[in-house]
């Protein structure tokens, strides 16, 4: 009898690592282990579902899949209940609740810094119109404050967050996890997904300004849209987080 192949799926390519799926194991090359590390040690801290280390072999590490599916896909209707949604606040209250990992953060004015120039750069070339970009960068400089760190995340969109019958089943891609503000990781979740953001906070405990969530909505599309064209990811006309930014002015 012949061996069954497992398929190998492409989860994710782009300039800076690709993820492949075989059967039920996903396999992340990364030429910068530096965030290797990160997701590793990262994935042992939290006290969250994570999925299962099963081996790495530089540049390749070697994850388990997760049961469930993705609380949804950015740009489209998310099908996942509002208790589903719930849980997932309250697995980053877990999460915002722990000791913080032993790396620190991106400093306030490395982002402020950063801000500037991607705004440069979807004025220069014509993204959005210069009134909607000095908007945004306004709302967004007002969540570059002073707070107190917690262990966040960091790149905590939906497809990153697997639940199951309204139980969070796990957290992928660690690669961001730092120190941070505890509103970064809700606004994250909740980008382009206004409507589910009062069950997120139900199930975080409340405690959360929303006017610095939506300051974060900003921050996160105003640095997010050069690096999705240059990674290939289509036409800014047609990015969630452009939208977002037109919404937000």
């Amino acid at each position: 009898m012949m061996d069954v192949m497992n398929p190998v799926d492409v989860v994710l390519a782009n300039n800076d690592r690709v993820t492949l799926r075989v059967g039920d194991t996903f396999l992340k090359i990364d030429a910068d282990q530096k965030r290797t590390d990160v997701e590793v040690e990262a994935i042992t801290l939290a006290p969250v579902p994570t999925p299962e280390i099963l081996w790495r072999k530089p540049p390749v590490l070697a994850l388990a899949a997760l049961s469930g599916r993705t609380l949804g896909r950015l740009g489209e209707p998310s099908t996942a209940s509002p208790t589903a949604w719930a849980a997932v606040g309250g697995a980053i209250r877990t999460l915002h609740d722990a000791p913080l990992p032993p790396w620190p953060g991106t400093s306030l004015d490395v982002l402020s810094g950063r801000l500037a120039d991607e705004c440069d750069w979807l004025i220069a070339n014509n993204v959005l119109p210069p009134d909607v970009v000095t908007r945004n960068h306004d709302l967004a400089e007002t969540a570059l404050r002073s707070h107190t760190p917690v262990f966040i995340h960091g790149d905590l969109h939906l497809e990153h967050v697997f639940v199951d019958e309204d139980k969070v089943t796990g957290i992928i891609d660690w690669s961001e996890a730092r120190q941070g503000d505890a509103l970064f990781d809700i606004a994250s979740i909740t980008l382009a997904n206004e409507e589910h953001l009062d069950d997120v906070i139900a199930g975080y405990g409340g405690g959360i300004d929303r006017d610095l969530v939506r300051a974060w909505w900003s921050c996160r599309s105003l640095l997010g849209v050069r690096w999705l064209f240059e990674n290939g990811y289509g036409s800014p006309d047609e990015f969630p987080e452009v939208a977002v930014l037109r919404s937000q002015s």
